[in-house]
C-alpha cells in the first residue's frame, strides 16, 4: 500500500511544485554597443539623469568639450556632465544624426544637441534664455555592457556663442 500511494501521490506533489515555480524567462540577450548608445541617448530625452549614469561603469572617465577636465567615477559624471546640462537646458534632446558605428568594445556616433538655456549652468552662470543647436560626436568604450569612457567633441565655442557668452 506505501508504493501505491507513493505512485498517486508524486503526480500530486509535482503539480503542486510546479504551480508555485515562477514561470521560466526567456534568456535576455544583452544589449549590442549600438542599442546600448541608443537606450542611453533615450535615457537623456527622457530627462532622466538618474537613468542616464546607470548606464555608465562604477570608474567610468567622462570627457566633454565644455568642461576643464575629466569626470572620473559615475557619480561625478553624472553631477558634473549629466545633470549640469539638464539643469542648464530642461527642454535638451539629443539626436543621432548618423548610423552609429561600432567595433569590438566601443561604438562612435554624430548627433546634434538642442535646447533652451533656461537654467543655470553648474559654474553660477545664470541663464540666458537662448535657444542652442550644435552638432558633434560621442566615443564610448564599453565593458560588461556598460559605459567605460566617454569622450564627447563639439565647438564649445559656438555653443557658448548661440547663448551670448562669447563675442
Amino acid at each position: 500500500m506505501p508504493l501505491l500511494a507513493a505512485l498517486v501521490m508524486a503526480p500530486l506533489h509535482a503539480a503542486a511544485v510546479s504551480a508555485a515555480d515562477p514561470p521560466a524567462r526567456p534568456a535576455v540577450r544583452p544589449l549590442s554597443a549600438e542599442e546600448l548608445a541608443r537606450a542611453y541617448v533615450v535615457a537623456w530625452n527622457e530627462h532622466d539623469a538618474e537613468k542616464a549614469a546607470s548606464f555608465f561603469d562604477e570608474r567610468v572617465a567622462y570627457y566633454d568639450a565644455s568642461t576643464p577636465e575629466r569626470q572620473v567615477g559615475r557619480a561625478a559624471a553624472k553631477k558634473n556632465v549629466v545633470e549640469a546640462f539638464m539643469k542648464m537646458a530642461p527642454d535638451c534632446v539629443w539626436t543621432i544624426t548618423s548610423a552609429p558605428i561600432s567595433g569590438r568594445g566601443g561604438v562612435t556616433f554624430e548627433w546634434e544637441f538642442s535646447g533652451t538655456n533656461s537654467g543655470d549652468m553648474a559654474d553660477g552662470t545664470k541663464a540666458t534664455g537662448k535657444k542652442f543647436s550644435f552638432k558633434g560626436a560621442t566615443v564610448l568604450r564599453i565593458r560588461n555592457y556598460k559605459i567605460l569612457y566617454q569622450a564627447d567633441y563639439y565647438d564649445a565655442y559656438t555653443f557658448l556663442k548661440q547663448l551670448g557668452l562669447a563675442k
